[in-house]
């Protein structure tokens, strides 16, 4: 008999650990800088601030106070949000890497290909293409292609470039 290596339903593989208190941090301010409470609040600063114009006569210190301000809660916000850009999009490629491992007809070496470069990247995407076409000729929809066969397909075609003999002079 083989071992399942999958835990049972009651028992989770990972503990949640405690938070850092800047992960516990972000993680409000994100949720409250998304609400629509916080857009209300910064609609009415702005609101507040155009009404205020008159009275402060529309001098460089009245727009300073709105460029001083939005500069600052803008800065501040792209660490924050990288933080929790960051923490979402490793949990979305464990869970597409997840399931690139449990099926068996996708390739495994798509698991964790986040660390190739552009160029590598862009390799693949053309393979996939091609893959595109193949599926296209396909009667079943539901026939399954991995990138493996995008290189077998490769493969293919270099082989009977090489076979094939070369005409140096055009048909008349």
């Amino acid at each position: 008999m083989s071992e399942s290596k999958t835990p049972p339903a009651d028992k989770t593989p990972y503990k949640k650990e405690a938070s850092s208190s800047f992960e516990n941090f972000a993680n409000k301010i994100t949720h409250a800088a998304g609400s629509s409470t916080a857009f209300i609040i910064a609609g009415a600063v702005v609101i507040i601030w155009a009404l205020s114009g008159p009275v402060f006569k529309y001098s460089e210190t009245w727009q300073l106070m709105i460029n001083t301000g939005t500069t600052i809660v803008t800065f501040l916000m792209v660490f924050i949000i990288q933080k929790s850009q960051n923490k979402d999009s490793k949990a979305i490629q464990l869970k597409l890497n997840e399931l690139i491992a449990a099926n068996r007809h996708t390739s495994n070496r798509m698991v964790d290909i986040e660390g190739l470069t552009e160029d590598e990247l862009d390799d693949l995407r053309k393979f996939y293409g091609k893959l595109s076409q193949i599926a296209e000729k396909e009667k079943d929809i539901h026939q399954s292609h991995s990138i493996d066969d995008a290189k077998e397909l490769v493969e293919k075609k270099k082989e009977a470039r090489e076979k094939k003999p070369i005409n140096p002079l055009p048909p008349e």
